[in-house]
């Protein structure tokens, strides 16, 4: 099986996603593609090499057009019901603006239908998880991976003014993700980032066993004391790594006609079962 798994030692924003996925190979031919299955209008993206701390990788800068009109999530999930992309491409999409909606709602007390998208609705952020998402299926990912997120320290300005980072949103979109603290005053890990992360990764923690095929490295937009990459390897995992997982169910039966056991364990198999024993007790 192919799989993807993303180091973010220098956390993760939708851009960097996006670079990691164009150096490995996905062109960016086929991401504007994609995106013009949204039927959008009004942003432009530039695709360009740049060496971090000596790294070479690819930049992603997304231009859009200041818009007044802050969209709620009505009418984002209008915009992909409405495109062009695949069902599974529409269906991950969808659910990453759900949870952020969700979120959005509870940091603020409204229902996640009266939250209207500040920063979150904007072009770039519906090209981010849009092109995340058709990245990875276009490279034919099957399961994603990732490092712990590293969390950086300070304040952000944004819409709602001056907030703590990490921003309140961020925070909430890494609840049961391993995250650590880090003296980097910066914001490594964006809400856009979190999202769509916390949406394809399956498990947090280090490199499954796997042969690795390509690695890819999506640049940042600054300039840090550690270079400002997200590093994304693709490669095959081994089979002994790909395990299922199966639940054991014990009953002790009392006093029960010994000829209704037989029925009981075709029953289980029937149901799905994959092994049932009987195991006499005295007492």
């Amino acid at each position: 099986m192919r799989a993807a798994y993303f180091d973010c030692f220098s956390g993760i924003s939708g851009d960097m996603v996006l670079g990691a996925l164009v150096d490995l190979g996905w062109p960016v031919e086929e991401l504007k593609r994609e995106l013009d299955k949204l039927d959008l209008f009004g942003y432009r993206i530039e695709a360009k090499k740049v060496a971090k701390r000596g790294i070479l990788s690819t930049q992603i800068k997304i231009g859009a057009k200041e818009e007044k009109k802050e969209r709620t999530l009505e009418d984002i999930l209008s915009i992909l019901d409405k495109s062009k992309l695949e069902k599974k491409v529409k269906e991950r999409s969808r659910a990453i603006f759900t949870k952020l909606a969700s979120v959005e709602a509870k940091i603020h007390g409204k229902s996640p239908q009266k939250i209207h998208f500040h920063e979150l609705g904007g072009l770039d952020t519906i090209i981010d998880v849009v092109g995340a998402v058709a990245g990875m299926n276009y490279l034919g990912v099957g399961k994603a991976y990732s490092s712990p997120l590293p969390l950086g320290k300070g304040f952000v300005k944004c819409s709602h003014g001056i907030l703590p980072l990490p921003a309140p949103a961020t925070l909430e979109l890494l609840k049961e993700v391993p995250v650590y603290g880090s003296d980097i005053e910066a914001e490594l890990v964006t809400p856009t980032g979190a999202a769509i992360i916390s949406n394809l990764a399956e498990n947090f923690g280090q490199m499954p066993p796997m042969k690795i095929e390509h690695i890819g490295y999506g640049a940042g937009q600054r300039d840090l004391t550690i270079p400002n990459l997200l590093r994304v390897s693709i490669g095959v995992i081994r089979k002994a790594y790909q395990e299922d997982v199966v639940s054991l169910i014990q009953t002790n039966i009392d006093d029960m006609n010994p000829e209704l056991y037989e029925h009981i364990v075709d029953r289980l198999f029937h149901e799905g079962a994959l092994d049932v024993f009987l195991t006499p007790i005295q007492m």
